[in-house]
């Protein structure tokens, strides 16, 4: 049987990372991740797996963050019983994310399934359970930097830092066939370089094939050292404070949380912005800045910045819901930090809700913004967002600090794809928007890559591998096309245009004007919609 490469999650979008390698004698996953986004691409995370997990003989796991690790546990559910091989820091981390998953999960679908009770729909069932998650965390085996695990018969793999965050790498698979050994190396996330919160990445050079993130493909981001990092957000803190109201930080709870905490403390230490109770509300995050507590050290600088974050009495650690709700009391300067970083699940919804509509709040956003997330609608100035089925007016200011990211830029990429020259065979571009894809693949080429060897895979998309070239396979089918996975989806679409609707029938004039718009709309209804598919489907009303 030949050596095949199968992309079944960030194919074409950023989140959902997950690589099936089968060898002919063992069968393992890179990554198990969850789709985040529109809701056409998180439906994928109620499917069926498109390969049997039974038939995985182990997991080779980058790093903690959801889009990465997010289905394992509903890999395990589904019949996985192998090994899921991560370094010490990842399996900390996965044993707090997971948990917490299956928590939210549970949660949302009790909510879910009290709406089509009353609506006379079907129950529906979680992905997965926190007991579901907890089991799943009983599966990992630590894997130390840079030795060589034997993880499946004729396989061995090497784990090298990534520098993106607390515990991630890159990974090296060497596969014994016929031909000899081949070696792909998967790049995960990888970091900027440059940071005093973590290392610099690394990797091994002369590699048959690369996988390689394409975040920020397209794109180079302004680089600073931590000085600077520190002066800019002691500007954006100034700002908000001039402003007369709270600043609302939505954070991705793993790093950037922690990250952002001890750079706040240290500003306002330094008497550099005004001092500020800051709120800390999420219990995901709480946990996971124990872990960086533990295991924050950086062997760069010999130095864990973590530490001293629980000595402070201006940072308040909200793990319970009551705890959360009692912020909406609060006037005037605070800051708050809440999950998640692309505001699209979690304690941070209900605070945007409450805070949007207020001219004297800011909104920070600290991180990248998936496509079909109410990050990125905020991000793009719109004027009105629909926040758990609520319009609510954007009057707060809102604002984007693009230097935290854990992700390298478009120059970082090609500077560590051409350290690993050289590549003997196809460097397969994943994790990243069309855009960024494209752009990576034009640099990659104009720094001397072969054009025929930039390969970018779509959702499902097989390839056979050889020693020096990757053959795509036309069999399969893909679980959504590319233009549905990469682009904001008619749940995006419903929602703009409810926001229009309200807004247009409100501009009427009078309530005969408003009558008669809603006749014209009513009569539309009554005229079947092209479907785009060549066929007439029928409108309906929700």
């Amino acid at each position: 049987m030949s050596l095949k490469l199968t992309f079944h999650g960030a194919a074409g979008c950023v989140t959902g990372f997950c690589a099936r390698l089968e060898t002919g004698r063992a069968t393992l996953l890179v990554d198990c991740g969850m789709f985040q986004g529109s809701k056409t691409l998180k439906a994928l995370n109620y499917e069926p797996f498109p390969f049997e997990a039974s038939k995985i003989d182990a997991v080779l796991l980058t790093h903690a963050h959801i889009d990465h690790s997010g289905l394992l546990p509903k890999l395990m559910k589904a019949g996985f019983e192998g090994p899921i091989f991560a370094t010490a820091a990842t399996r900390d981390l996965c044993g707090v994310m997971l948990p917490d998953a299956g928590s939210i999960q549970e949660s949302e679908v009790r909510q879910l399934n009290r709406r089509n009770q009353r609506r006379g729909r079907d129950q529906v069932e979680p992905i997965y359970t926190v007991r579901d998650a907890v089991r799943t965390t009983e599966l990992f085996e630590r894997v130390k930097l840079g030795e060589s695990v034997a993880v499946a018969p004729g396989v061995t793999a090497t784990y090298w830092e990534a520098g993106h965050i607390l515990g991630a790498a890159s990974i090296e698979v060497r596969v014994e066939t016929e031909e000899g050994p081949v070696t792909i190396l998967f790049s995960g996330d990888i970091g900027p370089g440059g940071r005093d919160y973590s290392p610099d990445p690394e990797g091994p050079a002369g590699v048959d094939h690369l996988v390689l993130e394409s975040t920020y493909g397209d794109r180079p981001r302004l680089l600073v050292d931590p000085a600077t990092r520190r002066k800019m957000l002691a500007q954006e803190l100034n700002a908000a404070h001039a402003a007369g109201g709270p600043l609302l930080i939505p954070a991705f709870a793993v790093e950037r949380s922690q990250e952002l905490l001890a750079d706040i403390l240290a500003i306002m230490a330094d008497g550099h912005a005004p001092e500020a109770d800051i709120f800390l509300d999420s219990p995901l995050a709480i946990e996971a800045t124990e872990v960086f507590r533990r295991r924050g050290w950086n062997r760069a600088t010999d130095v864990n910045p973590f530490q001293g974050l629980y000595a402070n009495d201006r940072l308040k650690f909200l793990r319970e819901p009551w705890e959360s709700d009692r912020l909406e009391r609060l006037k005037g300067w605070h800051i708050i930090l809440a999950a998640s970083g692309m505001c699209d699940a979690g304690r941070v919804r209900k605070h945007l809700k409450r805070l949007l509509w207020q001219r004297q709040a800011t909104v920070l956003l600290s991180g990248y913004q998936a496509v079909g997330t109410l990050g990125r609608i905020l991000e793009e100035g719109a004027e009105r967002a629909r926040i758990q089925g609520e319009d609510v007016r954007v009057l707060a200011r809102i604002r984007s600090l693009d230097v935290y990211s854990g992700h390298a830029d478009a120059d970082g990429l090609v500077a560590w794809a051409k350290a690993r020259a050289p590549v003997g065979g196809s460097v397969f571009l994943a994790h990243g928007e069309p855009p960024a894809l494209e752009g990576l693949k034009d640099r990659l080429a104009a720094a001397g890559f072969a054009e025929d060897r930039l390969a970018i895979p779509s959702l499902d998309e097989c390839y056979v591998i050889l020693k020096g070239q990757a053959i795509a396979d036309t069999e399969g089918k893909p679980r959504l096309a590319a233009a549905a996975v990469s682009r904001p989806d008619w749940h995006n679409q419903r929602a703009a245009f409810l926001l229009d609707l309200g807004e247009r029938i409100e501009l009427a004039g009078s309530d005969e004007a408003r009558s008669a718009l809603i006749r014209r709309l009513r009569a539309a209804l009554e005229v079947p919609v092209d479907s785009g598919q060549g066929a007439a489907a029928p409108a309906s009303v929700s």
